[in-house]
């Protein structure tokens, strides 16, 4: 019998943080204004800021209320932050309050040395940017913008210059998934430290028909588990929950007989890197999903399981953050696997993957909906003979 369990690793218990009460992370989209126009854009940001963008007197209020909740990871988005000329004010009121800020620029002209040198200056902990292709060709056709690729690289350059960590993320789509060879190669040689690999939601302006197959995603699974075993830097999955499954499957299938592992660790889902050591940021101790572990707030306060759920649940403006994402019916529903319909909310991977929960609401318009794009079949189904997703 497979039982999912939590480890004690050293006389510290890993899985002090309940997600019922305090996110493990929180996104907040600064603005929705970017220069770009990606193919897959969640935001479909536009070219101007929102003239009722939370105010930089409400954006300290939100700090505030992110810092009670037990001081989460507090990520910067968009659009593009620095289209918000008060960023940086707002990333040095929440560090000197002490909360780990990383951000996500979009790679326009925004992005100088000058602009990376203050942010290290008020200690942000990490920059993220996005690498969609090994090559202009496939990067620049997906961000929309023609130049998007070598702008990357410079700013890229310019990090490194002022030695401040790197984290790639990449979105996998029918555009990039016959070059992940060479992805990987470019990703290890750039130095980074975070390699964030996204699975394509079809929200915003995101598309179907852009998306890889349910097969091509357990191979790119498989491929990534094989890579986070050589390579010097930690790889993530974003909307890939069932990433976890495959890691553990395959650890317990090399461990088989050498050790307990009729069981399931969610750390066992976890590759040792080094993240957390070089800019404290660390990861999740247990599985993040939608509104499990997880919230996101808009540019204009409106409060979400994620960006790529688009389920409103309230806005800071007229009830605090910490009741909306205790309280709400939608995060309780999400954060419970056990009411997951369909193979979710019988499979043994239940409370370590849970699918994601973006994909199912955005193909099948209900968030406790099983994942349209996982293959495996549960032990439950499998012993009652059911082979339908």
């Amino acid at each position: 019998m497979i039982g999912f369990l939590y480890r004690d690793i050293g006389g510290v218990y890993m899985f002090n943080r309940d997600y019922n009460e305090n996110p493990f992370i929180v996104i907040w989209e600064l603005t929705r204004a970017c220069q770009l126009h990606c193919l897959h854009c969640r935001a479909e940001a536009q070219y101007h800021r929102h003239p009722l963008e939370l105010t930089f007197e409400e954006g300290k209020k939100l700090i505030d209320e992110i810092y009670e909740m037990d001081n989460p990871l507090l990520v910067f988005t968009g659009g593009d932050p620095l289209e918000r000329p008060d960023v940086f004010d707002i990333a040095e009121y929440a560090i000197k309050k002490g909360v780990r800020v990383s951000m996500t620029p979009s790679a326009t002209p925004n992005v100088t040395k000058e602009a990376m040198k203050k942010a290290k200056d008020i200690g942000l902990a990490r920059w993220a940017f996005s690498l969609d292709g090994h090559c202009k060709e496939i990067h620049d056709h997906f961000r929309g913008t023609e130049g998007s690729f070598d702008l990357t690289m410079q700013a890229i350059e310019y990090l490194h210059e002022l030695d401040m960590p790197l984290q790639i993320t990449t979105v996998i789509s029918k555009y990039n998934d016959d070059y992940l060879d060479e992805m990987a190669e470019m990703v290890e040689k750039l130095g980074v430290v975070l390699w964030s690999v996204f699975f394509l939601v079809p929200t915003g302006r995101g598309k179907q028909s852009d998306m890889i197959s349910p097969a091509e995603h357990e191979k790119v699974f498989r491929w990534l588990y094989e890579l986070s075993k050589r390579v010097p830097f930690d790889i993530k999955t974003t909307a890939g929950q069932h990433y976890r499954r495959v890691v553990i499957q395959q650890k317990m299938r090399e461990n088989r007989g050498k050790s307990d592992h009729d069981n399931i660790f969610y750390e066992d889902a976890l590759n040792e890197g080094k993240t957390g050591s070089i800019d404290g940021l660390g990861r999740a101790p247990k599985g993040v999903n939608d509104g499990n572990g997880f919230v996101f707030i808009s540019h204009i306060g409106d409060v979400y399981p994620s960006g790529l759920l688009p389920v409103k649940a309230g806005n800071v403006r007229t009830t605090p953050l910490a009741e909306i994402y205790r309280e709400s019916e939608i995060f309780k529903n999400l954060r419970n696997p056990d009411k997951y319909k369909g193979k979710c909310g019988v499979c043994e991977f239940r409370h370590v993957c849970g699918g994601s929960r973006s994909r199912a609401y955005n193909v099948t318009g209900d968030y406790m909906e099983s994942e349209p794009y996982c293959v495996y079949i549960p032990k439950a189904w499998r012993e009652q003979g059911k082979v339908k997703v």
